[in-house]
């Protein structure tokens, strides 16, 4: 898995070829580890942020941390005119865009028993995790098309596989819910159409997890840490033209090659 890595050289850093990025859901957790490390590989990160109060808090702790080439865009992934808004003020800021990392999601609470669970509460989780994704992406195809390596990550989660949950002898696999999985597997299935429609481009597009992490998201029940995570998605968001794409990554399941049953 040593796939070239794209990074900003040093004479590039003070010019307007830096390449730019936007993660969404990115004023904490996993997102904002990710957009820590791409700012240290030169990247322009714009952290997406449903309160923008939140976002530009986050902002605040980057900057105090020494990292200057960031800000914060109001993004609310379920509400179109404001995905509209974030692009039209992204937009105005730049004319290209090298990096979507579609990482705003939500849990749905628990219990998720499937003869439980609603549909309103299915609606709700989907309009985030699926939903959003399909917003902010046609949103912002037109900016990354312009870029000469695009590259889109949406984040997923190996507690997603229809495999692995099938599997009686995978670790996981009485951690069963109704409603995140389901979620992230529509989401995969988005993932691979995407890749497809685009796979004559130097686009790469991949759904990638970044691990059972210790954040907000699951009560820090995780085993990993969110700088594990940040490398891992951040790592997807910066491969070559070598790397893979319309792949669903788990280097936490599969460290060898990353690659994981859908």
């Amino acid at each position: 898995m040593n796939y070239e890595v794209i990074t900003n050289t040093e004479e590039n850093n003070n010019k307007e070829v830096r390449k730019k990025a936007l993660i969404t859901g990115a004023n904490k957790g996993i997102g904002f580890e990710t957009a820590k490390q791409l700012l240290q590989n030169g990247y322009y990160v714009f952290i997406g942020s449903r309160n923008v109060d939140n976002g530009n808090t986050a902002v605040e702790q980057l900057k105090s941390e020494g990292f200057e080439n960031v800000e914060a865009i109001e993004l609310d992934v379920t509400d179109t005119a404001s995905v509209e808004a974030a692009r039209k003020e992204i937009g105005s800021k730049t004319t290209v865009l090298d990096v979507l990392i579609n990482n705003a999601g939500i849990n749905g609470g628990f219990p998720q028993a499937a003869l439980e669970a609603s549909a309103d509460a299915f609606q709700q989780v989907m309009d985030t995790n699926l939903y959003g994704v399909v917003r902010v992406t046609q949103a912002f195809i037109d900016l990354l098309r312009k870029s000469e390596q695009p590259r889109i990550v949406n984040v997923s989660s190996s507690g997603c596989s229809l495999t692995l949950h099938c599997d009686p002898s995978w670790k996981y696999y009485t951690h069963k819910a109704a409603l995140y999985p389901a979620s992230k597997a529509a989401l995969n299935m988005y993932t691979i159409n995407l890749a497809y429609e685009l796979r004559d481009t130097p686009f790469r597009v991949n759904a990638v997890c970044p691990g059972f992490v210790a954040t907000d998201f699951n009560g820090h029940r995780g085993t990993g840490t969110v700088q594990e995570g940040g490398i891992r998605i951040a790592k997807y968001a910066m491969i070559g033209e070598d790397g893979p794409t319309g792949k669903f990554i788990s280097e936490e399941y599969n460290p060898e090659t990353g690659e994981t049953p859908w």
